[in-house]
């Protein structure tokens, strides 16, 4: 696929947890960005694999001195640490004070995340945690460059509301012109629900059908278990067998979903946009 962005709206937690669970089953090997322009988050909750603490100079920050002098994706190895468990990551920004200085380097990283995939030296899908987006995010710039964003959001009715509003406003900053109601462009843009164990199909239909009535360009996806001892677990806080966890569960039923659905669709704009005949 290439490319995953995850983000939220405002007041919807769980994207970071989400983000490190979707890239620890995914079905290729995946490297996880921390590109929240708020800051990071992994720095404080993970352990490096050696048992340490993760360097927090290494990783976005130094990536970014790096991205100035131009960056090829094979380069993004070089900043990027195992955390315990083996997943590879880019760890984040300190803050917004520091992320003042990736202005202009946003497209940069977004090709080289995005031809992460294709390179003959370390393939990997990138998974990038936004954090939380509005309309004046600088991480805005990333996007284009995605293979599939996905939006998390709860169940509570402000929620639906506030992730319906932003679908609808990146689908318009991302696609351009009207299309049908049920027609996805390119990236898509996919839903993601927190929800309560049980229960989360019916909610999910009754999303969708919300987003394709008011044509927000957007579908759900999948629905990703609320499970705090599972969130506790997988940030190394608590004991337990991770595996049999409602939140791995539910993320590995999302990940196999998504890859399966959108690499079609992530083959097929590469060759249009290659000039290939439809």
């Amino acid at each position: 696929m290439a490319l995953i962005a995850i983000a939220a709206d405002k007041g919807s937690p769980g994207v970071t947890t989400t983000a490190v669970a979707l890239a620890a089953v995914w079905p290729r090997r995946a490297l996880l960005a921390e590109v929240d322009p708020a800051g990071g988050d992994l720095v404080y909750r993970s352990a490096a694999a050696h048992g340490g603490a993760l360097d927090p100079n290494t990783g976005m920050l130094s990536l970014a001195a790096t991205a100035r002098r131009g960056l090829a994706a094979e380069q993004l190895w070089d900043h990027a640490q195992p955390i315990a468990g083996g997943l590879d990551v880019l760890v984040g920004l300190a803050g917004s004070e520091q992320a003042a200085g990736l202005t202009g380097l946003w497209p940069i990283l977004g090709r080289s995340f995005a031809t992460l995939a294709d390179s003959p030296q370390g393939a990997a899908d990138v998974i990038a945690d936004c954090g939380r987006i509005g309309a004046d995010s600088p991480v805005l710039e990333l996007l284009s460059h995605t293979s599939l964003v996905l939006l998390l959001a709860s169940t509570e009715p402000e929620q639906l509301a506030r992730v319906r509003d932003r679908a609808a406003a990146l689908s318009a900053k991302l696609h351009g012109g009207h299309r049908a109601a049920s027609q996805l462009g390119f990236p898509p843009i996919g839903v993601l629900l927190l929800t309560e164990p049980g229960g989360g199909d019916r909610i999910a239909r009754q999303v969708n059908d919300m987003l394709i009535a008011a044509q927000t360009g957007a579908q759900v996806v999948g629905t990703i278990a609320h499970d705090p001892a599972g969130a506790e677990q997988l940030a190394g806080r608590r004991r337990g067998r991770l595996d049999k966890s409602l939140i791995i569960r539910s993320v590995r039923q999302v990940a196999g979903d998504v890859f399966h659905r959108f690499n079609l669709a992530a083959s097929y704009n590469a060759a249009y946009s290659n000039g290939a005949p439809q």
